[in-house]
C-alpha cells in the first residue's frame, strides 16, 4: 500500500534560488528530450515503399530515442552544460523518466483502448516538481531526521511534520513542489501490508450515492449534502485579480506580482474543493460498509451548457478520494451503469421519462412519490447489490408497505421526512 503524505519546507533564500535554477534546467532539458522523440517520430512517419505528401524522410534517419538512451547522453550534456553537473544525477534521471510515461501513455492504448494526450513543451515556470527516487538509505539523495530534511546539493532546510510518518511505513521518494504560496516536500510511502477489503457477506451498510447539482450529493436513505460552489464564490475575486493582471507588462515585475495573486486564488479554491471532497467521503467511509455511485462519463457532461457547475462540482475528483479513503478503512465503493438511473421507478422498475427540470419522481403504476435524486441513488443501490450478489432493502433495510411522498434532508444520516 502507498500513501503521500505532504510537508511544508522552509528553504533559505540562497537555496530557494537554487531550486528554481534546477527547475528551469530541468524544464529546458524536458524541452530538448521531447523534440528529440518528435523530431524521430517526423522522419520516420511515413513507410519506406512510398513517399508522404506531408512529409518524408531526409538524411540518415537517427537512432529511436527512449530513456536509456537521452539517459545515457547526460554525461555529454554535462559536458556541454557545465551548469547541469549543479544537479543531483537522480534528479535528471527521473525527470526523464517522467518524460518517457507521459509518452508512453500517448503513444500506447490502456486496457480500454484509450490514449492520453501527446506531451507537451514546458514554458518558463510551468515545471514545478523535482524528485529525488532514494530517501534515508546510505546512497540516497535525501535525509529526513525529527524536523530536518537534507538534500543533496541544496542542504539543510526545516520541514513542518504536522502529522508524523505513520508506524511501518517506508519512505521511497520526495518530490520538492513549488507552489503558490512556497515550497513544500510530497513524501512517498510504501508498507508491505495491503489492507483487504470488506467481505461481501460482512457488509451490514449499504448506501447508494446520486450526485448532482442542486445538492453535491443524496443518498437513498434520503439524506444530502449541499454542493458548495466553490469555484462560483470566488469567481468575481478571481476576475478582478485577472483583470489587474491584464493591464500590467507582460515580463516586469508587478506582473509576476499578479501572477502570484492570480495563482493563490486558484490555490484557495482548489484547496476547499479538496477539504470539502475528503470530509464527505470520511463521513460515508465512516457510517457504511458498502457505497455504491455512479460511473459517470465526465468529459461528456463537461461538454453540455452546465459544464461550469459540473467541473465546478468535481464529481470525478471526489469518486477518485472515495475510493481511496475507502480502500484506507477496508470499505467497498462499486461503480455502477447510470443509464436510466434518474428514469426507472426504484420500486416497481417501470421507466418514468422526465426532464431536468422535473425534480419529483411519480410512477404512474405503483403510485410511488418522492424526490427524483432518492429515487436515483435507490436504483444506484439495487444495482451495486445485484453486482455483488447481496439482498438488502434499498431503503436501508426499512420496509414501506404504502407509496409515500419523500422529501430531502439536508445532513447525512439525518432521516428523511416522509408524508403518506
Amino acid at each position: 500500500m502507498r500513501l503521500s503524505h505532504q510537508y511544508r519546507i522552509k528553504p533559505s533564500p540562497e537555496q530557494e534560488a537554487l531550486m528554481l535554477h534546477w527547475l528551469e534546467l530541468l524544464r529546458r532539458h524536458w524541452n530538448y528530450a521531447l523534440g528529440q522523440r518528435l523530431d524521430y517520430l517526423r522522419r520516420t512517419r511515413c513507410p519506406i515503399d512510398r513517399c508522404s505528401i506531408r512529409s518524408c524522410p531526409i538524411g540518415e534517419i537517427p537512432e529511436r530515442p527512449n530513456y536509456y538512451t537521452q539517459a545515457r547522453d547526460l554525461k555529454q550534456t554535462k559536458a556541454l552544460f557545465p551548469e547541469y553537473k549543479d544537479i543531483y544525477l537522480e534528479v535528471q534521471q527521473q525527470n526523464l523518466m517522467r518524460l518517457d510515461k507521459a509518452w508512453d501513455r500517448w503513444t500506447k492504448p490502456d486496457v480500454t483502448g484509450k490514449r492520453a494526450g501527446r506531451p507537451q513543451f514546458k514554458k518558463t515556470g510551468e515545471l514545478r516538481s523535482f524528485t529525488f527516487p532514494r530517501v534515508n538509505c546510505p546512497k540516497a539523495g535525501v535525509h529526513l531526521t525529527d524536523e530536518v530534511i537534507k538534500f543533496s546539493k541544496i542542504g539543510a532546510m526545516p520541514v513542518i511534520l504536522h502529522r508524523p510518518i505513520p508506524e511501518g511505513f517506508t519512505i521511497k521518494t520526495a518530490t520538492v513542489v513549488h507552489k503558490a504560496d512556497g515550497w513544500y516536500v510530497s513524501l512517498s510511502l510504501e508498507d508491505a501490508n495491503i489492507p483487504a477489503p470488506m467481505p461481501c457477506d460482512e457488509v451490514k451498510t449499504a448506501v447508494g450515492v446520486d450526485v448532482g447539482l442542486k445538492e453535491f450529493l443524496t443518498t437513498s436513505e434520503g439524506s444530502a449534502v449541499l454542493i458548495q460552489h466553490t469555484y462560483r464564490k470566488a469567481q468575481k475575486q478571481l476576475a478582478r485579480q485577472q483583470r489587474k493582471l491584464a493591464r500590467q507588462q507582460k515580463g516586469s515585475k508587478n506582473a509576476a506580482k499578479q501572477k502570484k495573486r492570480v495563482a493563490l486564488v486558484h490555490q484557495r479554491i482548489q484547496r476547499q474543493r479538496e477539504n470539502f471532497h475528503y470530509n464527505t467521503a470520511h463521513q460515508l467511509c465512516s457510517k457504511y460498509d458498502l457505497i455504491a455511485v455512479e460511473d459517470l462519463n465526465i468529459k461528456g457532461l463537461a461538454r453540455t451548457k452546465l459544464s461550469k457547475s459540473i467541473l465546478d462540482a468535481a464529481w470525478g475528483a471526489f469518486i477518485q478520494k472515495l475510493e481511496a479513503v475507502a480502500v484506507k478503512r477496508g470499505k467497498l465503493v462499486i461503480k455502477v451503469n447510470p443509464n436510466g438511473t434518474s428514469q426507472d421507478c426504484s420500486g416497481c422498475g417501470t421507466k418514468v421519462p422526465k426532464t431536468l427540470s422535473i425534480r419529483t419522481h411519480e410512477c404512474p403504476k405503483c403510485g410511488l412519490e418522492l424526490d427524483r435524486d432518492i429515487n436515483a441513488a435507490r436504483n444506484i443501490l439495487d444495482r451495486a447489490l445485484n453486482t455483488v450478489g447481496l439482498i438488502v432493502s434499498a431503503c436501508g433495510g426499512l420496509g414501506v408497505a404504502q407509496p409515500v411522498k419523500q422529501e430531502v434532508s439536508l445532513a447525512i444520516g439525518r432521516s428523511p421526512r416522509q408524508t403518506r
